[in-house]
């Protein structure tokens, strides 16, 4: 069996799964009772200043039958008080000792409170602290969270701030509600990281009852823009960690975070190169025993492709993921239609004619059935036949053998430079 236990930026756990800082970290029972299903670690609701949420707080989007595609709130960091909050994590971690508790931390953008509530947080004994720089509500509206997370110099003078005072690893979390994530994960670097963990939530609105018109969720009839999470943004912070990781200048372990809902959403992150990853809607929608799956499926996958630690996937599909100036413009793949497969039910045909390339013929054969056939030299290979198709194996994309050489769009522009010609000169 694979070894599923991770050193991340020296905070050990035995398993890379981990809850996220959120409601289902809210309290050491709830943590407590996370940590008896299996999870390797949680990172602790943020905590600062206590503060009053409203009510109602979530709303969800369901898309196709499929409840919570995305997950929306408006709901704050801790309401209880610090004191409390220090003598459950105390507690838990006495009580767990080889799990790992990271506790999730915001204030003022001052020095003195960062350095008051760091100190005051790891006396009770914790592993790690995450800096939420990523909260886009309320908090953002009072300097902190994503307000912080947004301006590059706050990241590194409060990362710094936190550096200053802390023992223990600290993580920079990131918010996505920006132009550029690389550039506030550098400033975190220059501060002082240990590592980084995104993505925090984005700024969404879940949708507008068309009954009532009021927003969803709503507080008395009006509503404020939220957060959102969930299966739905896992392309989004895939992308987002992919480019960091792949910056040289961002050289700290990554947690993965974002839609993640079972162990193939965990391999990709971590393909990607994260290091572990944070676990939220899943488990509002689930409750903490997904983890055993999870786990599970881990170990199953590591053990038929030979690994023997989950160590071994970090970062493996990195180098594949480049800009799109580096991408072969020579690489060819067509569609091909599998009739005996196929149901005829004319979908990728409808979204061929209509949306693409019109490449699609509808045939008869010699008895007068119907069927579809690919005309390969108008296909452009791309994917929308079998995107749109609903039969499973009805729909190949076929790579076709290519005389010419590889060249990417970068290349070929360096080719035109040298020859002193125009690119339209080129193509004639």
């Amino acid at each position: 069996m694979a070894d599923l236990r991770i050193d991340f930026a020296g905070i050990k756990s035995p398993n890379p799964f981990w809850l996220a800082s959120a409601p289902p970290t809210n309290s050491g029972y709830q943590v407590q009772r996370a940590f008896e299903a299996g999870w390797g670690g949680a990172v602790w609701k943020t905590l600062g200043d206590p503060i009053l949420n409203v009510s109602s707080r979530f709303a969800a989007v369901s898309f196709n039958g499929q409840r919570v595609a995305g997950f929306n709130n408006i709901e704050l960091i801790t309401d209880r008080p610090l004191e409390v909050n220090l003598k459950e994590i105390y507690e838990t971690k006495k009580r767990f000792p080889n799990h790992a508790i990271i506790v999730s931390l915001m204030v003022e953008p001052k020095q003195e409170k960062w350095h008051e509530i760091v100190k005051r947080v790891e006396d009770v004994g914790v592993d790690g602290l995450e800096l939420n720089f990523g909260c886009p509500h309320g908090m953002a509206e009072r300097g902190m969270g994503a307000a912080s997370g947004q301006v590059p110099d706050l990241v590194e003078r409060q990362t710094y701030w936190a550096k200053e005072a802390a023992k223990t690893p600290v993580i920079v979390k990131l918010t996505p509600n920006i132009t550029d994530i690389t550039v506030t994960a550098e400033a975190a670097v220059a501060g002082g990281a240990d590592a980084i963990s995104m993505i925090n939530t984005i700024n969404s609105l879940a949708g507008v009852d068309i009954d009532t018109w009021n927003t969803i969720p709503h507080v008395a009839g009006k509503g404020a823009h939220g957060g959102y999470c969930g299966p739905a943004v896992k392309p989004i912070a895939l992308n987002m960690v992919a480019e960091c990781a792949r910056n040289p200048r961002i050289n700290v372990p990554i947690s993965g975070i974002g839609g993640i809902a079972n162990w193939k959403d965990t391999v990709e992150f971590m393909l990607m190169g994260a290091m572990g990853v944070q676990v939220c809607t899943a488990a509002m929608h689930h409750g903490f025993r997904i983890v055993d799956d999870m786990i599970e499926g881990l170990s199953n996958y590591l053990d038929d492709k030979g690994l023997s630690s989950v160590m071994d996937l970090v970062g493996k599909s990195v180098q594949r993921y480049s800009d799109w100036g580096e991408l072969d413009l020579n690489y060819k793949v067509v569609a091909k239609i599998n009739t005996d497969v196929c149901i005829n039910c004319n979908k990728c045909h409808i979204a061929c004619e209509d949306t693409s390339h019109q490449c699609i013929d509808m045939l008869k054969d010699e008895s007068g059935q119907s069927y579809l056939k690919v005309r390969e030299e108008d296909c452009v290979g791309c994917n929308l036949c079998s995107i749109v198709c609903p039969a499973d194996g009805a729909i190949d994309m076929v790579e076709l053998a290519n005389e010419l050489p590889p060249m990417t769009w970068n290349e070929r522009q360096a080719v035109i430079g040298s020859l002193g010609t125009s690119s339209a000169d080129f193509v004639k």
